[in-house]
């Protein structure tokens, strides 16, 4: 088993932690969870860099977030973050990554197995953070989906759309890069 990353895959998971960095502090609040560009970001890593190294750039993100930087939503950092009510959204990052990053980003007749990745990685997502904010707010499942998940579907649904288009062609660009 292969436990070394090469300087072009390391350069390219430091680059996606980066974009999550930047993309996901800013945020629109619509309630206790606000919508970021986070999941965007995660969609395309997973599709570029496979399940290992997008889990590794989330990781990153997220100790980042934990130390305190202000990459989280909101321009806001620190453990209080993950122990809050969204805690479980940023922690559903690292199996959404590890999900979606399983099926890999191809286009032709295999074109649904990616869409399927990123469906199953963001009802991973959905269900750890919705289960959070149950057990860290008192709110009942049916309020929790209707304040943590029913508001985010469209928008997650035009995310995984733009993932689909983006990540094959920026794959197969950073392969003709490394050869």
């Amino acid at each position: 088993m292969k436990t070394t990353l090469k300087t072009g895959e390391l350069v390219r998971t430091a680059v996606f932690a980066a974009l999550l960095c930047a993309a996901a502090p800013i945020s629109v609040p619509v309630g206790p969870v606000p919508i970021s560009m986070a999941t965007l970001i995660i969609y395309v890593a997973a599709g570029v860099l496979g399940r290992g190294r997008a889990a590794l750039a989330v990781s990153v993100y997220i100790l980042l977030g934990a130390m305190g930087m202000p990459v989280f939503a909101g321009f806001s950092g620190g453990i209080s973050k993950l122990v809050g009510v969204t805690g479980g959204y940023i922690a559903g990052y690292i199996p959404l990554a590890l999900i979606a990053g399983s099926f890999p980003a191809v286009s032709g007749r295999r074109f649904l197995i990616y869409p399927a990745g990123l469906l199953a990685g963001t009802a991973a997502l959905y269900a750890l953070g919705t289960a959070w904010f149950v057990v860290s707010t008192g709110n009942t499942l049916p309020s929790a989906l209707a304040v943590c998940v029913v508001p985010f579907l469209p928008g997650d649904a035009l995310k995984i759309a733009a993932a689909v288009v983006a990540a094959p062609v920026l794959r197969r660009a950073l392969g003709r890069l490394s050869a």
